[in-house]
């Protein structure tokens, strides 16, 4: 995995002192481990081309290599597909990728508005194996990738009886209509907007308890049903941000106000003003129902607070809905479902982390589809350990287990003789006692010398 990651990830396409610091790094960290003997490729061998030339031949067995890690891991860990979970993040490049015409200005979850991007939507199980992974323009909406993706993974894996599960960003009409074409199965978060239709039922006080701090109810609307979701621990965390942005709101208006009186002011400034002050503060400005007027050429304002709009945050605050097709299951299996979306968020963030996968160095389309392509074969060696060391009874953390076992170390022993002749032996060292352990629960053996 390391191999990968540290090989394939970071070479770019275009000179530039960042690019040779980087082919610097890799040739060292190759010296530096024992890969040489085990892949049998010499560490002067180690160099942008061979790098290159491995991505050019890697990337086209994309579908074919997806499918075969699908049905080892499926018969290794006897795993279940039945339930699909599908999100989408975006990783940034560094340079201006004029060749590359998925690279566009969008939405960017790792904060770099300012470079380049592209999307990536990534389908796990609910374990988080990964099964496949579509790259899209970084200015494609999440809800447009939705469609493609399933389209997609039913043609490689058949469509059989599966449920898709994604969060609210791939929610639109289409996508609904999309769904229940063909008899898909669905869970899929909605709108926050959409809780205003189920005011009633929030109000009432039959909710089923899932565990402390969280409850759920079953609404029937429009042929499908709808799980309201009550989250205590939720319901404090956007409370405070409710409080906490009107604070700031009401600042900000004092200060328009205080500028208003100080100086003459025309009536289309302080507009923007407001407009930029709400902006900033979208999720406490609904509160202020604010009018800006003209006296005697000098501009106004006044606001007063919508007490509605405070009961109704009061009652919607920590609470959101899902939407599904599936009339067989408790509201406790479907919220249980549902939050299993928290496996493909922890994917991005190991690929993120871990595996390095931001920011992209590759100025290619070609390159760059590579390069993500590598960074999820490396996530899908990172999620067999995982389920290696949650199957020996060692939890589910694979990282700790790299840091032990990565502790093993490859040295030469040379033995020099009376002839002058050198005899030269590379073994491996003795493992310390929890290593040992940590080896005989995953049932690995290691030799105890390499051949040179």
């Amino acid at each position: 995995m390391r191999l990968l990651v540290a090989c394939f990830t970071y070479p770019c396409d275009l000179p530039s002192p960042a690019s040779f610091q980087r082919t610097a790094y890799r040739q060292h960290y190759y010296k530096s481990t024992s890969l040489s003997d085990l892949l049998g490729v010499p560490s002067d061998s180690v160099y942008d081309n061979r790098l290159y030339r491995g991505l050019d031949k890697l990337l086209p067995h994309k579908d074919a290599l997806e499918t075969y890690l699908k049905n080892k891991l499926g018969n290794l860990f006897d795993l279940e597909f039945d339930l699909l979970l599908y999100d989408v993040t975006s990783t940034y490049f560094e340079g201006q990728c004029h060749g590359n015409p998925l690279a566009k200005h969008g939405h960017s979850r790792d904060h770099r508005s300012d470079c380049k991007q592209v999307c990536i939507g990534l389908v796990v199980t609910k374990c988080g194996i990964p099964l496949g992974y579509e790259v899209f323009a970084g200015n494609v909406h999440d809800s447009k990738t939705y469609q493609e993706i399933i389209r997609k993974m039913e043609a490689k894996y058949g469509q059989a009886d599966r449920i898709w599960c994604s969060d609210r960003g791939m929610t639109s009409k289409e996508n609904i209509e999309f769904l229940k074409q063909d008899g898909r199965k669905f869970i899929i978060g909605t709108a926050k907007g959409e809780l205003r239709n189920f005011e009633q039922e929030l109000l009432a006080e039959d909710w089923n308890t899932v565990r402390e701090g969280l409850e759920v109810k079953l609404c029937p609307r429009e042929g499908d049903l709808y799980v309201l979701c009550r989250s205590k621990d939720r319901r404090e965390k956007e409370k405070a941000m409710h409080e906490r942005f009107i604070v700031r709101m009401e600042k900000e208006l004092e200060k328009i106000r205080t500028s208003c009186e100080k100086r003459k002011c025309k009536k289309e400034v302080i507009d923007r003003r407001v407009g930029r002050a709400k902006l900033r503060n979208s999720r406490g400005a609904g509160l202020f129902d604010i009018t800006v007027g003209e006296k005697d050429g000098r501009a106004t304002i006044f606001w007063t607070k919508k007490e509605s709009w405070r009961d109704w945050a009061s009652l919607s605050e920590g609470c959101y809905l899902l939407r599904t097709n599936i009339t067989d299951w408790t509201p406790e299996d479907l919220w249980q479902a549902y939050i299993q979306l928290t496996e493909a968020e922890a994917a991005f963030r190991i690929e993120k982390s871990d595996l390095r996968i931001r920011p992209i160095w590759h100025q290619k389309e070609e390159r760059v589809l590579s390069h993500i392509f590598v960074c999820f074969l490396a996530y899908v060696l990172w999620k067999t350990l995982s389920q290696m060391v949650k199957r020996a009874g060692l939890g589910d953390e694979p990282r700790r287990v790299l840091e032990e076992l990565g502790k093993i170390r490859l040295v030469d022993v040379v033995l020099p003789t009376s002839a002058g002749v050198e005899i030269r032996k590379r073994c491996i060292t003795r493992p310390a006692e929890h290593q040992e352990i940590l080896l005989q629960y995953l049932g690995l053996t290691i030799p105890r010398q390499f051949k040179k």
